[in-house]
């Protein structure tokens, strides 16, 4: 991954397209040997997560090219690489596992990070899980206790508990959210490891039982949506 990582700093301090046409072939190596330790994610993380079974590389990695027409951020590059696993895609609308690799040490855009959930959520889906959430909260506090590593994403909260909701509650806080999401930064030395997609994998695979928590919101709104 040094290589990778490498590649991504040179295009953070660069991020122009003349640079970047001038080292496309550097580009092109860093995308294959990101997109081969993808592949192995992908197929780790079916070993134990089957609804993400038969699922392409492409079907899970983004383009490097940043939409910048309503952005006020005109660079034209991501600087970094990502994957994200669900269940039938990175557009089906459902939670799954994100890698991802940068220069900086953590965080979004540019760091190092792994998550699992989602950040766009139908508000149907939303609705669904705070009624979980709830009707039995102490399932919800398991799913969390079962990751230790991740804590979840607090970056976009409600400054209030929403309408129809007890306040006073004491799982009112998790009411508040509006992504669900568990987020772990580990650094850049977690990267350079020589075991990294092993210890990706156990990392992921205690996020299992959220995952399947919040999936099974978004399919109770997919079932009850009428099929055309």
């Amino acid at each position: 991954m040094k290589d990778i990582i490498d590649f991504l700093d040179r295009l953070e301090k660069n991020n122009n397209r003349e640079w970047f046409h001038a080292h496309k072939n550097e580009y092109l190596a860093a995308q294959e040997r990101f997109n081969t330790f993808a592949e192995k994610l992908l197929a780790g993380i079916a070993g134990f997560d089957q609804t993400t079974s038969g699922l392409s590389v492409k079907e899970c990695t983004y383009r490097i090219y940043r939409d910048t027409r309503f952005s006020p951020d005109k660079r034209p590059y991501k600087c970094h690489f990502g994957v994200f696993v669900c269940p039938h895609g990175k557009k089906s609308g459902y939670s799954g596992y994100y890698f991802q690799i940068g220069p900086q040490e953590s965080g979004y855009p540019s760091g190092n990070m792994l998550a699992s959930g989602n950040y766009q959520f139908d508000p149907k889906v939303l609705r669904i899980l705070r009624d979980d959430i709830s009707n039995d909260d102490e399932e919800f506090r398991q799913t969390l206790k079962k990751a230790p590593l991740f804590s979840l994403d607090d970056s976009d909260m409600l400054k209030r508990v929403p309408n129809g909701y007890p306040k006073d509650a004491p799982y009112a806080s998790y009411l508040k959210y509006r992504t669900y999401c568990l987020i772990y930064e580990p650094g850049r030395q977690f990267m350079l490891d020589d075991n990294l997609l092993e210890r990706t994998l156990e990392a992921f695979r205690s996020t299992k039982s959220f995952i399947d928590y919040v999936n099974r919101a978004v399919d109770y709104v997919n079932e009850a949506e009428p099929q055309p």
